[in-house]
């Protein structure tokens, strides 16, 4: 029996997030920075000697069709007519619902994995115009690089990050991004900022926020307390939620101890202590 190829899917922090606008579909408009780091999801393939799209560990609450990693699979599948089967597993690390982008990045390694495994030599260009079907983050985790994000998330440019460690917390609440973005009071009209303005904002170390976290906070009161707790133990970190939550993080120095913060999480939270990459992990 074959062995399985395994793929890294990192997941990524939002270093700010602003919603300037929303077109007539209903898509919002965009502007964020993508910052890819080392908490990692494992997509799992192995090849198959019929064309089954075999999900070998499927997650409990996640019916076939709903599952991302499966989808990816399907959607190459039939995109290219191909009668070439796998048996997908997944090592999930990143919590799910998070605001950490695991189900986008999931579904991006298993594109990038199977491109590998059924010797399909598409181009990362191809493959972005496929996974932008799957999800808006989809196309920056095949990108594969750190990204100053526009449009509905499909408008990338590269953008240099300084090497940062972060302390994020999960408060144990899925928050499903479409009841963010449904809420009412959303403010949607933040006026668009350049690459050069975050740069500047970014080396001074200012914060430019998440429009999402207001709105996140009313609704969901762990988001409120997970941000109260990195307050408290980090007072010089400026928390931010991540996406459109439920973890939100801090920028921490390298030599911080996270043991004690660790020890006084509430049971059902989870805490990572992560470090930024430089590029998605597969691609090294």
């Amino acid at each position: 029996m074959s062995e399985f190829l395994n793929i890294s899917a990192p997941a990524k922090l939002n270093l700010f997030l602003h919603v300037t606008g929303r077109r007539a579909d209903g898509y919002h408009l965009l502007q964020s920075v993508f910052q890819l780091i080392d908490l990692c999801d494992t997509v799992q393939l192995r090849p198959r000697n019929d064309s089954l799209i075999n999900r070998i560990n499927p997650l409990p609450s996640v019916p076939p069709e709903d599952d991302l990693v499966v989808r990816a699979a399907r959607l190459l599948q039939e995109t290219y007519q191909l009668n070439d089967g796998v048996d997908i597993a997944l090592d999930k690390k990143i919590p799910m619902g998070a605001g950490l982008g695991g189900g986008s990045s999931d579904a991006a390694s298993t594109l990038l994995g199977l491109n590998q495994l059924w010797n399909l030599n598409l181009s990362v260009q191809e493959l972005m115009s496929l996974g932008v079907r799957l999800g808006a983050d989809v196309p920056f985790f095949l990108y594969g690089k750190n990204a100053f994000v526009e449009g509905i998330g499909d408008v990338l440019h590269e953008i240099t990050l300084r090497k940062s460690t972060f302390f994020v917390i999960y408060p144990g609440v899925l928050i499903p991004t479409k009841n963010i973005f449904l809420a009412p009071h959303l403010t949607r009209n933040r006026s668009p900022i350049t690459i050069t303005d975050f740069d500047e904002q970014y080396a001074n170390q200012k914060q430019l926020g998440n429009d999402l976290q207001a709105v996140a906070m009313q609704m969901y009161s762990e988001v409120s307390m997970a941000l109260s707790f990195l307050e408290q133990q980090f007072p010089e970190a400026q928390p931010m939620m991540t996406g459109s939550g439920s973890s939100v993080f801090c920028e921490i120095s390298e030599s911080t101890s996270v043991d004690k913060c660790l020890s006084l999480l509430p049971p059902m939270w989870q805490g990572f202590k992560v470090h930024s990459l430089l590029q998605h992990s597969a691609y090294n």
